[in-house]
C-alpha cells in the first residue's frame, strides 16, 4: 500500500511515539521539555507529535504533506487510508467523513 500524502489523518489523529523514536529525539514531541524517562512520557502524553498552534495538526504537516514522510514514525508507516485492517476501520471511517466534508 502506498500512502497518498493528501494530509487529512494528520489532522485528525495524535501519533504516539514508539520508545525507540521518542529516546532518538528525531521528532518534535508533547512536553518532551518537562519528561526525562520514555515510561513517564507514555503516562503524560509526552511521547506524542507535537502539534501547531491550532492544536489539530501535526508540526510536520505542511501544505497538506507531511514534511517528513520519508523519516515518518512507525505508526504512520503502519496507517494506509485503504487498509483492510479492523484496527484502522474507525480511523477511515473519520478521515472519508472529514474528505467529504470539504
Amino acid at each position: 500500500m502506498e500512502c497518498n500524502q493528501c494530509g487529512v489523518c494528520c489532522s485528525l489523529f495524535l501519533i504516539n511515539l514508539t520508545e525507540e523514536e521518542y529516546k532518538s529525539r528525531k521528532y518534535k514531541t508533547m512536553f518532551d521539555e518537562f519528561v526525562s524517562d520514555f515510561e513517564e512520557a507514555e503516562l503524560t502524553g509526552a511521547n506524542i507529535l507535537a502539534q501547531k498552534e491550532d492544536n489539530k495538526t501535526c508540526i510536520y504537516l505542511e501544505n497538506h504533506k507531511c514534511s517528513i514522510h520519508e523519516k515518518r514514525p512507525q505508526s504512520c508507516k503502519a496507517f494506509f487510508c485503504n487498509s483492510k485492517e479492523e484496527k484502522f476501520k474507525t480511523m477511515i471511517k473519520k478521515i472519508s467523513k472529514s474528505k467529504n466534508r470539504k
